[in-house]
């Protein structure tokens, strides 16, 4: 008898989890709040662990089509104006890790997922479902939606992000944990882009308390734009459309060549960065957490949505090589929990160590970078890049 999975959320997390639940002969039911299937957010950063997640799901090409190859990852001080270092993305480090690094579009990505769903005999979208909660009923969860029937399945994945409320009743940990960063998002048409700017690069400015990081997408037509820098913010606020006077404010000491990308911006919307504490408990029952209902983490190590991916991944793998599902989700959480608990801590101090130290620390931090070779920087990404993480 076939299994069927309720999973609460269709963003790239939930999306993937239908599609590698698919490959292994498992039905979905995907329960999503909006009105309709899409994404908020422009670039996201894919290194070679998601174009791993993608082979096994089985879009890898698909994925591919939608990305831009960047040639290096690229610091710069946003003081001097200066580069610090760069890491190489070529033909090197794809032989070193057996998969590119790319950017590409939030929505293109999603839409990649989407497609391959609703091709899926096994996968069926459901839009207007505000989960509310779950009940484990012997050997199967049925799930609460608002205004809704009740749906049942034998089992149940959160997939529902920061404020997940699967998690709220599974874990009971408040609120997030607000950073202070503020986060200012843009797109910039490829020809708004100062010229001596147009890299082929993920370009990190990284400044006292702050940073800018652009690169390009979609094909080359925009360049994607977030500034960040610290100002306190007590409350978390996601996508909120702000004055261009608002975000330079935040700029002011950095050099004229990274400041005046800002000016090149428009539509401005504001995010404040979240995340939460690492757990080790994801499961209750036949239901367990997934993405950034398991594991929200700061941008700083670029992970959120590759992490979701090797979640759907692990998951769909434990389904397939575990008696039953209780035996699968607890072996998805043995796999993933200390894995994303590091890459939750390492962005917090990528963002002090790397993207905003001052003084003495940023000497520190540019001597020490200065001193690794290429290779050497591929042999300490191999934990976070590799093929470890699947499953």
């Amino acid at each position: 008898m076939l299994r069927t999975g309720i999973i609460a959320g269709g963003g790239i997390g939930g999306l993937a989890t239908a599609l590698g639940l698919a490959q292994k002969g498992i039905n979905s039911i995907v329960l999503e709040r909006a009105s309709r299937f899409g994404e908020i957010g422009a670039g996201i950063q894919l290194g070679p662990n998601a174009f791993h997640a993608f082979d096994y799901l089985g879009i890898g090409d698909q994925a591919r089509s939608q990305a831009v190859y960047i040639d290096k990852l690229r610091l710069m001080d946003a003081v001097s104006a200066e580069e610090i270092t760069h890491i190489p993305l070529g033909e090197d480090f794809r032989a070193f890790f057996g998969n590119p690094y790319a950017v590409v579009h939030r929505a293109d990505l999603h839409m990649v997922l989407l497609k391959a769903c609703e091709e899926s005999e096994l996968v069926q979208l459901r839009t207007a479902q505000n989960v509310q909660s779950y009940e484990n009923i012997s050997d199967h969860v049925r799930v609460s939606i608002e205004g809704e029937h009740d749906v049942e399945g034998d089992f149940l994945i959160a997939a529902d992000g920061l404020w997940s409320k699967i998690r709220g009743q599974l874990v009971g940990d408040g609120n997030p944990v607000v950073s202070g960063h503020t986060t200012y998002r843009s797109v910039i048409p490829f020809d708004h882009m100062p010229e001596d700017l147009r890299w082929n690069a993920a370009t990190l400015w990284a400044g006292p308390k702050c940073h800018i990081v652009h690169y390009p997408l979609t094909g080359w037509k925009y360049f994607n734009l977030v500034v960040t820098y610290h100002n306190d913010a007590p409350d978390p606020v996601a996508g909120k459309p702000v004055a261009k006077e608002e975000v330079r404010q935040g700029f002011e000491h950095i050099h004229p060549k990274a400041r005046q990308i800002i000016e090149h911006g428009d539509d401005w919307k504001l995010w404040v960065l979240c995340d939460r504490e690492p757990i080790d408990q994801w499961r209750d029952g036949n239901v367990a957490l997934l993405g950034d209902a398991a594991h929200p983490m700061l941008q700083y190590f670029a992970q959120g949505a590759c992490m979701a991916l090797e979640d759907a991944v692990c998951l769909a793998h434990m389904m397939d090589n575990n008696a039953t599902t209780s035996e699968a989700l607890a072996a998805y959480e043995a796999q993933r929990v200390a894995r994303t608990a590091r890459v939750q801590i390492s962005s917090r101090l990528i963002g002090e160590y790397i993207y905003h130290p001052d003084g003495a620390k940023a000497k520190v931090r540019d001597q020490v970078l200065q001193s690794w070779r290429p290779e050497e920087y591929y042999q300490r990404l191999d934990w976070i890049y590799g093929k470890t993480g699947l499953g």
